[in-house]
């Protein structure tokens, strides 16, 4: 699998986060970034989208330089890439539209997950007892100040960072390797004191 480069896109034009807030874009690029390159028809198949919604989705990408061609190929057996392995984006912008162009695009991730996480709880029971052990979830509630909160998020962060800077290194994945899911979030669940 050709892999993206190994850098990351920060969106700050509103624009192309909105662009990007489209769940069948947003689930398009994922496939480029994991799966790698593919053809329209190629993408149609895996996403359940026309081919040319899918030709479509990836010249709207390549707007915001997000997805390339490969070169080679005609019309809808173009090959597209994507251009890095991640986006980043502010949940606060300097102006009243990239704030809710962030947050759209931020509802449209997270939903995703949430999609992507309530698939593995339907599919839970007939998956082998070592992948239902090794996965799961859960959640604590802490009082914390702004900087606590920060400095518990940046240890995740950099504990996954770790584990994938070292799967990254490898050729193939390892034999019984799958693609995992890891999401962590951590936010305040009521409004500040004296509000």
């Amino acid at each position: 699998m050709e892999k993206p480069p190994q850098r990351t896109i920060e969106l700050t034009d509103p624009r192309a986060l909105r662009a990007l807030a489209h769940p069948t874009r947003l689930r398009l690029l994922t496939l480029l970034r994991t799966v790698g390159p593919m053809t329209a028809s190629q993408a149609a198949e895996r996403t359940g989208e026309s081919a040319g919604s899918c030709s479509f989705h990836f010249r709207q990408l390549a707007r915001w330089d997000l997805v390339e061609e490969t070169g080679g190929g005609k019309g809808r057996e173009r090959p597209w890439r994507a251009t890095a392995a991640a986006t980043s984006w502010s949940g606060v912008g300097r102006t009243a539209e990239a704030d809710e162009a962030g947050r759209l695009f931020s509802r449209v991730v997270a939903s995703q997950y949430h999609e992507l996480f309530v698939r593995w709880l339907d599919a839970r029971a007939q998956e082998p007892p070592d992948w239902r052990d090794a996965a799961g979830f859960g959640d604590v509630v802490l009082y914390l100040r702004a900087e606590e909160l920060r400095e518990v998020l940046s240890a995740m962060r950099a504990a996954i960072e770790d584990a994938a800077r070292r799967t990254a290194s490898r050729e193939q994945p390892s034999p019984g390797a799958r693609m995992v899911q890891l999401t962590f979030m951590g936010f305040p669940v009521e409004p500040p004191q004296g509000s």
